[in-house]
């Protein structure tokens, strides 16, 4: 504690302490809390620590930090400066290196409750081993750590989240998932609670084959699979076997079918099903020939489902560039259900697919075009598809998360239509974007308002709330997540709202990354409304990661919904880490 005022003024004093948030090894999140713990009010508030050479700060926020040689210095801005008695407040940042802050001072004074000076963090423990693995359980054990004042403990992160905290250097886990991939990874902690650099993180699969299948009360988890990413992205269906993916979905949307002339039709005949694959690109390792009757993703999506037979697999129509064509259906709504089920249950494929999914994008508003078929249109396709398609069949649609008052779900009967679906896909994600080439910058995704977000309605509970109160059960109704990024460059303001001058270059697209590659070039360096963001540069970059899908699984289970999707499978890393916390999040 130090004394910021003269003998003959009220007393003002203030401290400041540091945490270790989280320690990736190549990196860390450091955060120091300020707070006042004098009897007047503080006005302004300077932190000082000196790092190791090697240990420096990379980006920070909700604070201007500057450095002179190792020497830091950290200063409010404009909105946090003002601490009343007992107050506090927080800024975080990214870093490299090893070290451990040292010689803390607060407004000049020594800080009262960091960390020790000159205490080193612990180093990494080895990586951890596996052993007596079973169907739901397993033993863990690492090299330990060191330390030069000792080692106190060890935190066991699974998937992301830390699960125990032991003093030894093994644990055992039960309850496990058979047939699962789990990574493990492991942090040490010394006497100073200091956490050191991680551990490397290991997967481990636990015996047992493919998971059970899901009971029908189970959670949806739901991904789209795209026919193009076949192309340039060489996404191809097996890489949701190799990526772990497969035995933790329910669900698969193919996407897209054309909708032209009033009928379904083929997107993509040559991805669909004629294009050939080799043995080492097919699911099962058995080469396609050029007489077979059925090629293509069609015929690996039936290799897979004999490997997984617990996933259900639905061939989507529509979407974002092809509902230009649902306004002609809506006309004949019994003959356009014909045409989707002669298609979809071709005597080729028919056992490839258990049902059908409208992606139509918008009944009775504005999309790519704009639709006027009137607010009955989207009930009288769906009570067609449902009759034509019967009781065995999944008959779902993907719809409009436009929860604002007069918005895209109250101009169709979206309640009417419910009574025909197993579920809906509220499309909870691309609220903004740099489409708003401009900014303010915003998550795409928002789960919850915040103060300061551009549009009313426009979050993911907003939507949900809107649907509930038009009579539509949460068990009809799945949370959407978007596997990539929509970012702005030309942005100097760390935190949501700032300007910008146009879209983020993107790999395939300006404005829009996939996750997999974010995580790394771009780390999220905050979060809001339940999303995360990220400034690197000049760019601004918003997407979820395992921990806020963590997140927004609670909620999901919480308001009683009936699971989650996602679009889509390729934005994912090679093992599946996003698709791996939405099973994790719902089970």
């Amino acid at each position: 504690m130090v004394g910021l005022a003269g003998p003959a003024q009220a007393a003002t004093a203030a401290s400041a302490t540091y945490t270790k948030v989280s320690d990736w090894g190549s990196g860390f999140e450091g955060k120091w809390t300020v707070k006042n713990t004098g009897t007047t009010t503080i006005n302004s508030w300077t932190v000082e620590w000196d790092y190791p050479s090697g240990t420096q700060v990379t980006s920070a926020w909700d604070a201007t930090v500057t450095s002179s040689g190792t020497h830091w210095t950290a200063k409010n801005v404009g909105w946090n400066g003002t601490l009343a008695p007992g107050a506090s407040v927080s800024f975080g940042f990214n870093g490299s290196g090893p070290g451990a802050p040292s010689g803390c001072k607060i407004n000049g004074g020594s800080c009262d409750g960091g960390t020790q000076p000159g205490d080193a963090p612990p180093s990494a423990p080895g990586a951890p081993q596996a052993s007596n693995i079973t169907e739901t359980s397993l033993t863990l054990s690492w090299a330990a750590a060191t330390d030069d004042k000792g080692v106190k403990n060890y935190d066991v992160h699974r998937d992301g989240a830390k699960i125990a905290t032991v003093t030894g250097t093994t644990l055992a886990q039960s309850g496990l998932t058979k047939g699962t991939t789990y990574s493990y990874r492991v942090v040490a902690r010394d006497t100073a609670d200091q956490t050191g650099a991680s551990s490397a993180t290991v997967s481990i699969t636990t015996s047992g084959g493919v998971v059970d299948p899901p009971n029908p009360g189970d959670k949806v988890k739901l991904g789209y699979f795209t026919e193009w990413g076949v192309y340039g992205r060489n996404y191809h269906v097996k890489n949701l076997d190799t990526s772990g993916s497969a035995a933790k979905i329910t669900h698969i949307n193919y996407a897209f079918g054309n909708v032209q002339g009033g009928r379904c039709t083929i997107g993509d005949a040559y991805a669909d099903y004629d294009k050939a694959y080799t043995a080492d690109q097919s699911v099962d390792g058995v080469a396609d020939t050029w007489d077979q009757p059925l090629r293509g993703n069609f015929n690996q999506l039936r290799k897979l489902k004999a490997k997984y037979p617990h996933i259900k697999v639905l061939w989507s129509f529509g979407g974002w560039t092809w509902s230009g064509g649902f306004g002609q259906a809506a006309q004949n709504p019994a003959a356009f259900a014909q045409s989707c089920y002669d298609l979809v249950e071709d005597p080729r494929w028919a056992d490839v697919f258990d049902g059908i999914d409208l992606d139509w994008e918008y009944p009775n508003a504005c999309g790519l075009s704009c639709d006027t078929s009137g607010a009955a249109a989207l009930k009288n396709m769906m009570q067609a598809m449902r009759a034509k398609f019967g009781a065995n069949n999944l008959v779902t649609a993907a719809i409009s998360a436009d929860g604002s008052n007069g918005g895209k779900l109250d101009v169709a009967d979206y309640a009417g239509a419910a009574q025909y679906v197993d579920f809906y896909n509220v499309m909870t994600y691309d609220f903004f974007g740099a489409w708003a080439a401009q900014g303010p910058t915003a998550p795409h995704s928002p789960l919850t308002a915040y103060a300061g977000i551009p549009q009313d309605g426009f979050n993911s509970e907003a939507a949900i709330t809107k649907l509930k109160g038009k009579g539509i059960p949460g068990s009809k109704l799945n949370l959407g997540i978007g596997f990539y990024g929509r970012g702005w460059t030309g942005v100097t303001q760390a935190t949501p709202g700032g300007t910008a001058t146009g879209p983020a270059q993107g790999t395939y697209e300006q404005g829009i990354e996939d996750y997999k590659v974010l995580k790394n070039s771009c780390p999220a360096t905050g979060t809001i409304a339940g999303t995360a963001y990220a400034k690197c540069g000049s760019n601004w970059w918003s997407y979820d990661t395992p921990a806020t899908i963590a997140g927004k699984m609670s909620w999901t289970k919480s308001q009683g919904l009936r699971g989650a999707f996602f679009w889509e499978f390729s934005g994912d890393t090679t093992n599946g880490e996003l698709a791996n916390a939405i099973h994790t999040g719902l089970r």
